[in-house]
């Protein structure tokens, strides 16, 4: 059977599983999630797949960011497609450059590219049992058996709410959206914000401008990152016996769990031995002790997202730099106002604001059963079942959806185990001959619940902070248990856990 006489039967509301067709499946996003979810969807022999892409690359957040000095936090051997590993990366831990052309090879040498749908947005999702209508920016309409949110967390900047930042007549702009037209050098730049993001700028670019404004509301903890560059030789041999290349894998894997990981579910000892590298890291690279003090956070270490960033505290120490903590009251024409009246004269703003983590598949509007609107339903507060279900929204599956980011492990492998999943979901419908599963809300509400209890012993909601973890529910949206227990639990589905929809 062809694309489009799938379609057309999908279009006659004639289950794919009890037609023994091929499902028709769209997928919402070309990032490494939706790079993910094609190829190992056309591995288990579903290919009948059609990808949603809002731009004109794959890549996703790595095409989005394109600041000096971005890096990624997690090793570049376990930073990897597992179907896909890469023998020749050039650093321990990647520039956003080369994952992006990274993941732009992977798409191109295992047939994603050509199943995209690029400058197409999605809009509208609605289920009529058992298909899903959707509809594109462009207004055309399709009906699929099946639909993935691949959009993954981190996509939609948020601006901050201050008076006057229209009104400020300098270059300005969110580090998502990156303005390279502008000329920093010699400038005098301003930046609101202190996370992972502004560190890696701040260290990137302050030795070119000529004064650098850092705006801090609150300090973070950043631990050294161990960066090396990968030697000819060495890429070379791992080149030639691909299982080092998996052993690499995996021993960065373990690394992470048992440290990092295990830190923020309890784990005191490394609680802190983590907490005593960052003291020592702000110590040995802030002399200045008044600096230091107000660089200094009131909260344990793993709290928030932990940094991983050597240049910042040196960048921060120049003379040409300055550490803001007095609040900002306006933004005006020539620069930033703050509370105790100065202002800070800028000829470029810098919004190191991070992003919208509750949107997800939103601002598509997504109508489950009974007219049931995804985002009202979320209300702020977006939860799943085991972060890739939903009950009332049959046959629609999230990779990376809440509580997706899982320990701070590498989201590819995450993806890769949760891709893992949906495949089981699909086997099982055709093995059973099923119209839908969609799961029950008694596991969805129990799991819920247990993961919220779960979550107030983890050094997320005990160790002292507020963070973009905490959503409206007032509980950091994040899984609170081992992370190997959850990966493990992608290995083996429970069906019972689902409505199974003849």
């Amino acid at each position: 059977m062809t694309t489009s006489e799938a379609h057309e039967t999908a279009t006659n509301n004639a289950p794919w599983a009890q037609s023994g067709r091929q499902p028709s499946i769209a997928i919402i996003g070309a990032g490494m999630s939706g790079i993910a979810a094609v190829v190992k969807l056309q591995k288990a022999g579903y290919t009948d797949v059609t990808v949603y892409e809002k731009t004109d690359r794959v890549g996703g957040t790595w095409r989005e960011n394109t600041y000096p000095g971005l890096s990624c936090d997690v090793p570049s051997r376990w930073y990897s497609f597992y179907f896909a590993l890469k023998a020749d990366w050039p650093h321990r831990y990647s520039y956003g450059a080369d994952i992006q052309a990274y993941l732009e090879q992977v798409a191109e040498d295992f047939g994603v590219t050509h199943k995209v749908t690029f400058n197409t947005a999605v809009t509208e999702l609605t289920y009529d049992a058992p298909c899903w209508h959707l509809v594109t920016s462009d207004g055309k309409q399709e009906i699929f058996d099946v639909v993935i949110s691949a959009t993954g967390i981190l996509h939609q900047p948020n601006y901050p709410d201050i008076d006057g930042l229209d009104s400020f007549q300098g270059a300005c702009f969110h580090t998502a959206r990156w303005d390279h037209a502008s000329e920093l050098k010699g400038q005098r730049v301003g930046i609101i914000g202190t996370g992972s993001t502004a560190c890696q700028i701040v260290g990137a670019i302050t030795d070119q401008v000529s004064e650098m404004h850092v705006f801090q509301r609150t300090p973070h903890w950043l631990s050294p990152l161990p960066q090396i560059a990968y030697s000819t030789g060495w890429n070379r041999l791992l080149s030639a016996f691909p299982f080092m290349q998996r052993l690499a894998y995996h021993y960065y894997c373990r690394l992470m769990v048992h440290t990092f990981s295990a830190a923020t579910v309890g784990n005191k000892f490394m609680q802190r031995l983590i907490n005593k590298t960052c003291v020592k890291h702000l110590k040995d690279n802030v002399p200045d002790p008044a600096l230091r003090a107000r660089l200094t956070p009131a909260y344990d270490a793993t709290c928030k997202r932990l940094i991983f960033c050597s240049d910042f505290y040196p960048a921060i120490s120049r003379p040409n730099a300055h550490l803001i903590t007095d609040a900002i009251t306006q933004i005006e024409a020539q620069g930033i106002r703050t509370a105790d009246g100065k202002l800070h004269e800028l000829d470029a703003l810098i919004l190191a604001t991070g992003f919208n983590a509750a949107a997800f598949v939103l601002p598509a509007r997504v109508t489950g059963e009974n007219g049931v609107d995804l985002e009202t339903q979320w209300d702020g507060a977006p939860r799943a079942h085991r972060a890739v279900a939903l009950p009332g929204f049959p046959n629609f599956w999230m990779v990376e959806g809440p509580t997706g980011p899982v320990g701070n492990l590498s989201l590819i492998a995450i993806s890769e185990h949760q891709v893992d999943y949906i495949v089981s979901m699909l086997d099982h419908m055709k093995a059973e001959g099923l119209a839908a599963i969609a799961a029950k809300q008694t596991a969805y509400d129990d799991y819920n619940a247990a993961m919220g209890e779960a979550i107030k012993n983890t050094t997320w909601a005990t160790g002292g902070c507020t963070s973009w973890y905490f959503d409206k529910s007032g509980v950091p949206n994040l899984y609170p248990w081992k992370p190997l227990h959850y990966l493990k639990s992608m290995r083996n589905p429970d069906y019972s856990e689902y409505h199974l929809i003849k």
